[in-house]
């Protein structure tokens, strides 16, 4: 509203000065950048602007003595909120009066029972000020950022030049958010290429996040246009504003709780990020270096060797939606193609790609990930600790052709083995019994288990005629005939591997 205004200011003046062919041109370029319907901003262009009005005093309502006595009741009452002391003050005026100390007048008596919680708060607001010291911070300054950042959509990117970047972060939690001070990874990817940096930031913190920002553009082949977030506290401050402002950097954001207006780094943060680092949770310094140093290994090698699609086109017919993509390209080869890039930088990304070894950059990536999964798993202290030796590129290379035998390969997404169980959570129901069944077992082999609990339940029934344990019955009794049949499979050779290390 107050750009509508400054823009009437500006534009009236010369609208009342033009000719008729000229009137004409300014009032299309008026209802065109305000909206306002055509008759309406002719009238607003004709009329002269009014001399500014002085404001109004506020008539006092109140005077000193209720001010005083507000003071007394608020700290008889254990200083509550203006709110609660509204609605405590009939009582808490009856009780001082009935005990003798109050003696109001009946102007006072009256206007007490009158006053609204937010004069009380307001007549109340140099006594609370002398007891904290400081004023309440004023609200309303991160909305104040937000309404100074256009917002921009998903379909509002066109084909922009390279250089204009979404923005968002991930926080290294291990599953469901927690309080807590947790390692988050700064996101950048470029709208136009797909190029993807991402920065390890040891907590969540606006500061933090503009040496991120001011990283990721020294590592930025090409430079770095505009930035879009979504309405993130960490984003929509005062530092991250006049970042943006001081170095030319267009500042956008999406619309609130809707996530596909940051589609670009949204699937980024699960193909990248996510594939990288998993889902462990991460905390302290050294979780970060560790961090660190696996998006540094593997910044170049998402870039310049791994393709990814962009999409062309979206269609709708109906409930089906049609998506048609580009080729694979990878990012590097969509900064070679595009014309809004200098030669000079195409030039030093051709020299770069020509020294990339994409073997030795993986190698780099799984050792960096593996240094990372035994911080998740064993906590920092195992970043100190002397981790396996480093094989050279061709046994690692070599390793390729049967890693898939291996099952995962990422350090970072390997399952943890499970603690070997080696109690029982309820007491075993044939431990007395057992011997008598194996008995039976060895005598006829094929007997069922349901004809074992029958006869079980004949001599013991109060324990076993109820049939209640006939599947754990039955889950022991296969266990049983299975390790028979190796015994008849493997014979001697089995108890001679058993015996082997003993003789050792």
């Amino acid at each position: 509203m107050t750009t509508r205004r400054e823009l009437l200011t500006a534009v009236g003046s010369r609208y009342r000065q033009a000719s008729r062919s000229e009137k004409k041109a300014i009032l299309d370029e008026f209802v065109a950048v305000t909206g306002y319907h055509r008759k309406h901003a002719v009238r607003l262009l004709r009329r002269e602007p009014e001399e500014p009005r002085a404001p109004r005093p506020r008539r006092c309502v109140y005077d000193e003595a209720v001010r005083q006595a507000l003071t007394i009741l608020w700290e008889s009452a254990d200083r509550v909120c203006g709110k609660r002391l509204k609605a405590l003050l009939p009582t808490l005026i009856s009780a001082m009066q009935r005990h003798g100390h109050l003696d109001l007048d009946p102007m006072v008596h009256a206007a007490l029972l009158e006053v609204s919680a937010a004069t009380i708060v307001r007549a109340l607001e140099d006594a609370r000020l002398h007891i904290d010291g400081q004023r309440k911070r004023r609200k309303g300054v991160g909305s104040a950022i937000r309404r100074s950042v256009p917002v921009r959509t998903f379909s509002d990117w066109r084909d922009p030049p390279p250089g204009f970047f979404e923005i968002d972060m991930v926080e290294h939690c291990g599953g469901p958010k927690t309080d807590g001070d947790y390692v988050h990874s700064l996101v950048l990817t470029d709208i136009a290429t797909g190029w993807t940096e991402c920065v390890a930031l040891p907590v969540r913190d606006q500061t933090l996040v503009v040496q991120g920002l001011a990283k990721a553009t020294l590592d930025l082949p090409f430079p770095m246009r505009g930035v879009d977030s979504d309405n993130d506290s960490a984003f929509m401050n005062e530092i991250v504003f006049d970042y943006c402002h001081a170095r030319g950097l267009e500042q956008t954001r999406s619309r609130a709780y809707k996530k596909n207006d940051q589609a670009w780094v949204e699937q980024k943060n699960g193909a990248i990020v996510r594939r990288l680092v998993g889902y462990g949770r991460l905390s302290g310094l050294k979780a970060t270096s560790a961090l660190a140093r696996l998006y540094e290994a593997s910044r170049l090698y998402i870039n310049f060797f791994q393709p990814s699609f962009k999409l062309k086109s979206k269609t709708r017919d109906g409930a089906r939606v049609h998506k048609r993509y580009h080729a694979p390209a990878t990012p590097c080869e969509r900064l070679l193609a595009h014309d809004g890039v200098s030669a000079s930088v195409k030039e030093t990304l051709k020299a770069q790609q020509q020294q990339l070894d994409p073997v030795l950059l993986l190698q780099e990536i799984r050792a960096a990930q593996q240094a990372l999964s035994d911080i998740i798993a064993h906590g920092p202290s195992a970043a100190a600790a002397p981790g396996p030796a480093v094989t050279d590129v061709k046994t690692f290379l070599a390793g390729l052709a049967t890693a898939w035998q291996d099952g995962e390969v990422r350090p970072t997404h390997r399952k943890r083995p499970a603690a070997e169980r080696t109690w029982r959570t309820r007491a075993d129901p044939f431990a007395d019994a057992w011997p008598v069944v194996e008995g039976w077992l060895i005598a006829e082999p094929t007997v069922t288990a349901k004809e074992l609990m029958n006869r079980l339940a004949a001599m013991v029934p109060d324990v076993y005629a109820s049939n209640a344990h006939l599947r754990t019955l039955q889950r022991r009794v296969k266990a049983w005939r299975a390790e028979k049949a190796k015994d008849l499979i493997l014979g001697s050779l089995r108890h001679a591997t058993v015996a082997a290390p003993m003789e050792g």
